[in-house]
């Protein structure tokens, strides 16, 4: 299988399991089990339930994906600004 047979998709993070492994939800509805890339792990990036990330799935399998990017969420770090300023 190369490359050009993965099926790339985003999605929101939903749950943290143990093994590096997370529940996603895809922007099409459907729910995969994803893990972490090699590069994501060497570069130690946190990858927390609510985030934004970009997902590699397989077309033998489209239950099962590894997280291959997480996204820039800039909504969210907009609510966290206004969470502390109501909290101070």
């Amino acid at each position: 299988m190369s490359k050009q047979d993965l099926i790339e998709m985003e999605g929101t993070v939903t749950e943290s399991l143990p093994n590096a492994m997370f529940r996603v939800d895809l922007d099409n509805g459907f729910n995969v089990l994803a893990h972490i890339s090699g590069k994501i792990r060497r570069n130690y990036i946190k990858i927390l339930p609510g985030d934004r990330v970009k997902v590699e799935l397989t077309p033998y399998d489209l239950t099962k994906g590894r997280i291959t990017y997480r996204l820039k969420n800039s909504k969210k770090i907009e609510v966290n600004k206004l969470n502390q300023k109501i909290n101070t």
